[in-house]
């Protein structure tokens, strides 16, 4: 009997809204929402926690919707005027609630399953190989977060059935979600409300860095307050009297209470590095991150054939080991060099695509002229840093031509930087071996000292 009401429920209640909500509704999100920082290493289509996160950021709207359609559902007996008959059946409330709970619930876990599930296929086809169970509690928390909103709009609307309730629950949640949300502009995601209080939203702002992870206090933080959350709202649901109905708000305030008291206050605390991930993976002096480890077979050779060529054109100066960038910085701020070490960041798009020779050239133009300001799709780092990484690439490979390592722009600024490197290359083209040899180490030293004059230095200017 139970099973056929359930289906009913399912197929004839406003569950199935929610689950649309929760999956077609989110993924339309992502589809029509073109954010900046879903694109590079930290995409939501190239690792699994940069995937869970992001089908958390999509709960930013989807959330208060759910909240709004539950209440609905609340809604459901007063509108058709059953209140009164059904408390004189002797079906216990709880009973009687049971099954529209239930029917949210299945469609909301579904819906959300299957978003993730679609995540999780678009990591696939991205070539994601890091494959680990750690993005696994930001979905779980996320899909608990929507049933814990569902219900509580239950229970809201069942204490004030009025048409109003759906909409003002939803622009109340909004609002709060506006209120406490964190932005990812800088090293870790913060906001101007206090972290623990940020926390408690059941979003997260779209990922910025590949490697960062929520720590294990804040699912379990969460996981409490929206436990809270959910048993009042079930509470409400089910309360007959307004001493129950005073009574039901305990367990959300219980749960804010622990939640806080577990919460991290700081976001550096809360946004931590996923140290299975950030584990380097070696072959030889050449070394990437456990996430990026598909990628060391081909990096290998072509990072020992350009420390080979560094060592010719710096000497004892030249690097002596390739290694993958994992260090945070917030957007904008200078990348830390070490001269000892080829950095490798992956989100540099001059890096994008690039195999064999070419491969080869952009690891020495990173090895002679390191760029100072991070390239990323956010950050163009500077043109002036590609025609110094281009001039001495070519130098320290033979090349009779300028070769630029991206194609050139055509607006006024573009022409007359290439112009002051072409000026450059055939100055150091026409200088003695020696000479050559010496523009090219004042040149790194200056790329490594991030004054911005390289291509001043390659032309034979006084190097500070």
């Amino acid at each position: 009997m139970n099973g056929r009401v359930l289906r009913i429920e399912l197929r004839r209640s406003a569950a199935p809204w929610a689950g649309l909500v929760a999956g077609a509704g989110a993924l339309g999100f992502l589809a029509l929402l073109d954010d900046p920082w879903w694109g590079g290493t930290a995409a939501g289509t190239s690792q699994w926690t940069p995937m869970a996160l992001l089908t958390r950021t999509t709960l930013y709207y989807v959330w208060p919707l759910v909240v709004g359609i539950g209440a609905l559902q609340g809604l459901r007996d007063a509108r058709s005027r059953t209140t009164e008959l059904l408390a004189t059946t002797p079906r216990p409330s709880w009973s009687r609630a049971m099954l529209p709970a239930g029917a949210t619930a299945i469609a909301l876990v579904s819906g959300f399953g299957l978003l993730t599930l679609w995540g999780g296929f678009q990591v696939f086809l991205g070539g994601g190989s890091y494959t680990h169970l750690g993005w696994l509690p930001i979905s779980l928390v996320g899909a608990l977060a929507l049933v814990a909103g569902a219900l509580f709009g239950m229970g809201v609307a069942r204490v004030l059935p009025s048409v109003i309730t759906p909409p003002l629950l939803v622009v109340a949640c909004l609002a709060a979600i506006i209120l406490t949300q964190q932005n990812a502009d800088g090293v870790v995601p913060s906001g101007s409300a206090p972290n623990r209080v940020s926390l408690l939203s059941p979003a997260a702002p779209p990922p910025r860095e590949m490697l960062l992870t929520l720590a294990s206090q804040v699912h379990l933080g969460q996981t409490v307050w929206l436990l809270g959350l959910l048993a009042t709202g079930f509470a409400l649901l089910v309360a007959v009297g307004h001493r129950a109905r005073l009574l039901a708000a305990v367990p959300v305030l219980v749960g804010a209470a622990l939640a806080l008291s577990v919460l991290p206050a700081a976001p550096r605390q809360s946004y931590v590095i996923d140290q299975a991930a950030a584990a380097l993976v070696c072959d030889g002096p050449v070394c990437v991150t456990q996430a990026h480890a598909a990628r060391l077979e081909e990096m290998a050779p072509r990072g020992r054939e350009a420390l080979l060529l560094l060592s010719r054109a710096l000497g004892d100066k030249a690097p002596d080991s390739v290694r993958e960038e994992t260090t945070l910085r917030a957007s904008g701020d200078q990348r830390k060099l070490a001269a000892g070490t080829v950095l490798v960041d992956f989100d540099d798009p001059l890096l994008a695509g690039r195999e064999g020779r070419e491969l080869t050239r952009y690891l020495v133009a990173q090895g002679l002229a390191p760029n100072c300001s991070a390239r990323t799709a956010q950050e163009s780092g500077g043109l002036d840093g590609v025609v110094a990484q281009s001039i001495v690439a070519g130098w320290a490979l033979g090349d009779r031509a300028l070769e630029p390592l991206e194609e050139k722009a055509t607006d006024e600024y573009s022409r007359a930087a290439w112009k002051e490197g072409e000026d450059a290359w055939a100055g150091l083209a026409a200088a003695q071996p020696a000479e050559q040899r010496a523009r090219i180490a004042a040149g790194h030293q200056e790329s490594l000292s991030c004054t911005y004059e390289a291509i001043k230095a390659l032309k034979g200017g006084a190097s500070r």
